[in-house]
């Protein structure tokens, strides 16, 4: 059965205090929505982002640079369920399981999302839910008394449903719940349910924020990479993106940028991707005098189709001569750019061999790279 996805990302998020919508906020390096979308893509043939229009410009420039991560824009409403019902009527004739789920739950697993759908195909309507472990108090005034917790449980997304027991909820119940399977409960239908994550929290307050920081630094991965050419006439010098004045320049089928291929290998060997030479392979016209920045660019683009996001790099160069210095903070502001973050997550180095080796005796150029990459939650990556 085809499954369409839904994330909701039309909210204010007035209770985290940011002033402005959470759902853009820059978590390690990434929008908010971008981890609930990466949860339910390896499951939908259909992914649709509801939005605040006055946000399409922030979420359009984001999302180009993760092509395939969703397939339409639908803008939001009023309430939630003004938002859902929006995204309810751009469904594809085709589909005939929705899964709904906030950009607020950077967390969910490829297992609970895959829990949910059977279980949604299998009974009409599924919700992944949790006990209530701590003892609750209900305040009456100036007062407070405990209310018994058997039985009940907190309720997560995604949510997932057959499509015509949604469609016939909205229809039928007007009321604006904050909850879908409450829409569904209310006409008497059945809602399963499957064990929920603690992991998968709503993000709200600063604190949750935090904790999810926290829990994502577990997720970060190191990779090197080292690259040398020779010197030789009629050759531009590149190194880092910089065209630098020289008499000779470095030897390669591409413009040669020692210290962005070092590089490049080295956010391939992070995320065990391979290096350089499988991708974008000598071989292959394409690449004939192509610039290293452009490649440094496909190379992000393709961390990030596989769920890895660039997190911090350092790059030394190694060269007699020229003297690089004046070069270095273009060079950081070119990685930067290329790679889509911040320019203090981009360091680049430059030092002599004290005229021993093949760059002391100026035959070649050499870099060596180090990068840190952050594997995005999901245990499901797409193509």
């Amino acid at each position: 059965m085809r499954a369409c996805g839904i994330v909701v990302a039309a909210g204010a998020g007035t209770r985290l205090g940011a002033g402005r919508n959470k759902a853009l906020l820059p978590l390690w390096g990434q929008p908010l929505f971008l981890y609930a979308l990466r949860a339910l893509r390896p499951f939908c043939e259909h992914l649709i982002l509801v939005i605040r229009e006055q946000d399409r410009a922030e979420v359009s420039l984001a999302l180009a640079e993760r092509p395939g991560l969703a397939d339409a824009l639908i803008p939001g409403g009023k309430e939630r369920r003004h938002s859902v019902e929006n995204a309810l009527k751009a469904m594809p004739a085709d589909c005939g399981l929705v899964l709904i789920h906030d950009a607020a739950r950077p967390l969910t697993s490829a297992k609970l999302v895959e829990a949910v759908r059977q279980a949604a195909a299998l009974h009409g309507a599924a919700i992944p839910a949790l006990p209530v472990d701590d003892t609750l108090r209900r305040k009456e005034g100036e007062r407070s008394r405990t209310v018994p917790r058997e039985g009940l449980c907190r309720v997560q997304t995604p949510q997932g449903f057959l499509r015509s027991v949604i469609e016939q909820a909205y229809a039928a119940i007007p009321e604006a719940l904050t909850d879908d399977a409450g829409l569904v409960e209310q006409m008497g239908l059945p809602v399963a349910l499957v064990p929920g994550e603690a992991r998968n929290f709503k993000i709200t307050r600063q604190e949750d924020w935090d904790m999810a920081q926290q829990l994502l630094l577990g997720s970060l991965r190191a990779g090197t990479g080292f690259d040398t050419h020779r010197l030789a006439p009629g050759r531009d010098l590149v190194l880092g993106g910089v065209v630098i004045p020289h008499p000779l320049g470095l030897a390669g089928h591409s413009d040669a940028d020692a210290a962005l291929h070092a590089l490049m290998d080295a956010l391939l060997g992070a995320c065990a991707l391979g290096d350089i030479g499988q991708h974008f392979p000598d071989s292959q016209a394409e690449f004939k005098g192509i610039s290293s920045l452009r490649l440094l660019e496909q190379t992000a683009r393709i961390l990030r189709q596989k769920g890895f996001e660039p997190w911090q790099t350092d790059v030394t160069i190694i060269a007699q001569a020229p003297r690089l210095a004046p070069f270095i903070g273009q060079m950081r502001q070119n990685i930067a750019r290329a790679l889509g973050i911040e320019v203090d997550r981009v360091s680049v180095k430059a030092t002599t061999t004290e005229g021993l080796g093949p760059e002391g005796r100026q035959e070649g150029i050499s870099a060596q790279a180090s990068a840190l990459v952050m594997a995005l939650p999901g245990d499901a990556k797409f193509a």
